[in-house]
Parts: structure tokens; sequence; C-alpha cells
């Protein structure tokens, strides 16, 4: 037997297929809310990221505001040749003087680092600021400057991460390319043919590894007379250069933010997964507990939702105990309750069995039989009563009771019934002001004073007087139920004594004639809807004890 003993408790120890897969993830470096928190926090700071390089918008805005800026040194420099370098007059036909307009046209724009061109009316290519003669062609390109510090590694491997990304999400195919002709024609801008009907405008192309090339092309008059049309270019080096500064920027505060965001992301983790993680290990633990009793850890002093879920897991654990103590007690009441009538019936048995006993002693002996079974089916049946009192009080509704019909109604059935074979008087008193509204359940309640109101008949002489008062304690406190009797009272040291499971002590009647649970039933009905029962003895003026008094309190619905 003990090898079969230490058998059982081995299986009943082993671990179940849940909390392995607990224990595996816990055993894991991040569990799997970790991973959630942080994946709900990393996405915001990743797109934040990916629209740092994306910058599609704001790269539309810079290149508007570089044509626009564009247009106006197109209109300065082509009023400039509308003046100067234009051969007739007011009265006669103009035209461009073109040696004139390629000298003006070179000392205006090749200051600011733009390419133009110049068109006659007729689209024939007058000059080209990137030419320096009609013999040859010459590119004009600014050097940096002799010492310009060369950019850090980290930021030119930025730079490389960040262009290459942007080429990927760029929609530069969305611009024409641009082909560098040896000699361009007015078919190869059809912004200078626009400018040479007399209005503004503008293109942008692309060109070799992604670069852009914006152009805008503006009429050149005189006396309002369009005499030839101005194109300037200038490629997107300054608004790339820009876009990188801005990226560089947004990445590094996004770089930034989802450093603290991870950091915060585990340290709200830890404050969750980890009181979440004990208190689960610590519900194995209770649950596989044999011989000690392992406690819930006290989190309460979080004051969040987790403190919550630990209060109400330690007060349930707490409940759980006590009524594992209370079955425990329970069987070994009833254990101890059934011998008695087992042991009697079995030594009347075993005399009654003798054949030399006289007829009249067998006939005692069979009647102590017959009250033994009596009292055995008796104590039966309370105690199925009492074992479904529990589960019946906790799936019962509570409601709204009106004690004064409940109380009328049951005063009315003893005075017609029972008190008048007892030859015992029960009256109702009012004592309290309406409504008379009580939470709980009306049979239950009921209960609770009929056994009150049986155990004041039992004890009541013949010709004696119950009543049965309902009164309400001040400051809409519970109402206040007593019920008096004119009986013998009760023994001072057993006042809370008669409130246990199976106490029959009855000087009154012979032995056997009560199951001792009636009282306990009661104290466990009200104290599960927040009342209570007590009992107290009535006495004269001179110390004399003239009853028992029963005090029940019922909490009030309002």
């Amino acid at each position: 037997m003990p090898k079969f003993r230490r058998r059982v408790r081995t299986i009943t120890r082993r671990e179940t297929p849940s909390m392995l897969r607990r224990r595996r993830r816990h055993s894991r470096r991040h569990s799997p809310l970790t991973r959630r928190i942080l994946l709900l926090n990393i996405v915001p700071v990743a797109l934040l990221a990916l629209g740092a390089v994306y910058l599609s918008d704001y790269e539309d805005e810079l290149i508007d505001a570089e044509l626009a800026s564009l247009l106006v040194q197109g209109e300065m420099v082509s009023a400039g040749i509308g003046e100067v370098a234009v051969v007739g007059g007011e009265t006669t036909v103009n035209r461009l003087d073109a040696e004139a307009a390629r000298q003006l046209l070179t000392r205006l724009v090749r200051p600011t680092g733009v390419r133009a061109r110049l068109f006659s009316e007729t689209g024939e290519l007058l000059g080209d600021s990137a030419v320096l003669s009609d013999t040859g062609r010459i590119h004009v390109s600014p050097l940096p400057p002799p010492e310009e510090p060369e950019a850090p590694p980290p930021r030119r491997w930025a730079d490389r991460i960040g262009d290459w990304i942007a080429h990927q999400l760029s929609r530069s195919d969305r611009f024409p390319e641009y082909i560098e002709r040896p000699a361009p024609t007015l078919r190869d801008f059809p912004e200078a043919a626009s400018a040479l009907r007399g209005f503004n405008a503008s293109a942008v192309r692309i060109a070799g590894e992604g670069r852009l090339l914006l152009s805008a092309a503006v009429p050149v008059q005189r006396y309002k007379q369009v005499i030839g049309a101005l194109v300037l270019t200038r490629d997107n080096r300054a608004i790339a250069a820009s876009l990188r500064e801005v990226r560089y920027d947004m990445l590094t505060i996004a770089v930034a933010a989802l450093g603290i965001t991870v950091l915060l992301s585990l340290y709200l983790a830890s404050t969750i997964t980890q009181p979440i993680v004990r208190l689960a290990r610590a519900a194995d633990e209770i649950r596989l507990a044999r011989e000690s009793r392992p406690e819930i850890p006290d989190l309460g002093k979080r004051g969040d939702e987790i403190g919550d879920l630990n209060d109400a897991l330690r007060s349930m654990t707490e409940a759980l105990w006590q009524r594992i103590n209370t079955i425990e007690s329970f069987a070994a009441d009833v254990a101890h309750e059934l011998k008695n009538p087992l042991t009697s019936l079995r030594s009347a048995i075993e005399v009654a069995a003798r054949p030399d006993l006289a007829a009249d002693r067998r006939a005692k002996l069979m009647a102590i039989v017959v009250e033994d079974i009596e009292r055995l089916n008796r104590l039966i049946s309370d105690i199925s009563d009492a074992s479904r009192l529990d589960a019946e009080l906790m799936r019962g509704e509570v409601k709204t009771v009106d004690l004064k019909v409940l109380l009328g109604d049951m005063v009315r059935h003893y005075a017609a019934v029972t008190a008048q074979k007892a030859g015992v008087e029960v009256e109702l008193r009012l004592s309290a002001n309406p409504p008379y509204d009580a939470h709980g359940h009306d049979g239950r309640y009921g209960q609770v004073f009929r056994n009150v109101i049986d155990n004041a008949l039992s004890f009541s002489p013949s010709g004696s007087r119950i009543v049965v008062e309902l009164t309400r304690e001040p400051r809409k406190g519970p109402f206040v139920v007593t019920v008096d009797d004119e009986g013998p009272g009760i023994p001072e040291d057993n006042l809370e004594s008669i409130f246990q499971r199976f106490y029959s002590e009855r000087p009154t009647e012979n032995f056997g004639q009560h199951s001792g649970l009636g009282l306990s039933i009661c104290r466990q009905i009200m104290e599960t809807y927040g009342g209570s029962i007590t009992a107290t003895n009535r006495k004269a003026a001179d110390g004399k004890i003239v009853g028992a008094r029963f005090t029940v309190r019922v909490p009030a619905a309002s």
C-alpha cells in the first residue's frame, strides 16, 4: 500500500500538457505577449521611417518650387535680352541680334549654374550657355570647394542606403527621358514651342542614373511681339541634397524613437507578463498541492487591472480553501453522526438475536431499531439537503423580497395549523415603515424563518406565545426580524454552539428527534446573502430567563 500511495502521488504531480506549453512559452527569451506588444509598437515607427525614405509629396513640392524659380529667373533674363539684344524699332519688325543675345545670355546665366538655350522665332537655336564658341561645345559643371571635408563614413553609408531606397521607391519613370543631342531643335523642347506661342511652360525629364532635369521656357518679347524663346535647365542636385538631409534627420529620429519604443515596450511587457507568469505558476502549485497550502503572490499594491486580478485570485483561492476545509469537516461530522445510530442499531440487533431474550425486552429492542432507522433516514435526508444547499445558493437568483408579505403568510399558516395543534399562538408585529424590500431569495428566507419558528415551537409550552417582529435599523440599515418564545431559553454556554452542525442537545425531548442541521443551514443562508442570525435569552427584571430570542438581520434592497 505505501508503494501504491507514492505511485499515485507521482502521477498526480505530473505536469499536464497545458503546463508544459506554458513552461515552454516562459522558457523562451520573450513571451508571445511581449512579441505582440513589440510588434504593435514597432510597426508605427517603421511606417514613419518608410515615410521618411519615401517623401514623394515633399519631392514634388521641391520640384514645383524649383520650376517656379526657373520661370522667374527666365522672365528676368528674357526681359534683359528683349531690351538689349534686339534689332528693330517700335514701328518696324523686331528680331533678335544673335551675337549680342549670346553674349548677354552667357553673362546673365553662367553665374547661376543654370544652362540656358535661346531659340529664335523660327525655332533655330541661337545660343547655348554651355557653348563658348561655334567651333566646340564645352559643358560647364561647378567644381567642389578645394578644402571641402569628406563626409564621415557613417553618413556616407546612410546616404547610399537612403539614395538606393529612394531610387527604388521613386516614381521617376513617370517623366520622359532626356536625350542630349549634338544639335538640339525646337522639337526636342516642347516647352520652348509653348513659349514661342507666348506662354510660360515647364517640363521635367529623367537623365542617366535617375537624375532629373528641370526646364522652364519663357517667351522673349519686344513690344508684345514674341521674337524668341528662352529655355533654362537645371538638374535636381539641390533637391536630392535637401531630400537627403530630411531623410537623414527623420531616419535619425525614427531610429531613436524605435530604440525608445523597444525599451518601453519591453518594460511594459515585463510589467504585464511577469506578474501573469507568477500568477499562472502559483495557480499550478495550488492545483498540484497535496500537503502544503501555497498562496497566490500579493500584487494588490499595483493599483491596476493585474492588481485587481490578483485580488480576485487570492479571494477565490481563499474561498476554495475554505470550501475544501468545510467539506472535510462536514465529511468528518457526517461520519461521526452516522456511527452513533449504526452502533446503537448493531447493539440492539445483536442483543435481540439472543434466543433466551424475553419477549418484552425483544419488543423494546425492536422499537429502538425502528427509531435508529428513522434517525438514519432523517440524518441522510438532512445531510443531502445540506450538501446541496451551498451549490443552490451559488446558483440561486438574487432578487427583491417583500418581508411583510413573506412573514405575514408564514405567521398566518402557523396560526391556522401548527400553532393550534401545539396550543401556542404566533403573532406578527410590524415596527418598521414601508417599503419592506429585502435583498435575497424568498424561498431561502422562508426556510430560515420556518426553521427558527419551528425551533421556537419545539421549546414553547402549551398556552404560550411566539412573537415575530419586523423592525429596521436606522439610516437605511438592514431589516431585523426577531422571534421570541416563552420557553426555557438556551444555556449561556451554547448560544453560539447551537449554530454548529449536528448540535442536537434538547433536554425536553427524546434523543435523536432532530439532526442538528437546521440552525447551521440558517446561518449559512444568511451569511451567503450578507445577513446574520444570532441567539440570546430574554430575561425578566430579576434576571430570570423568560424565553429565547433569535435575531435575523436581512440586508435591505435600498
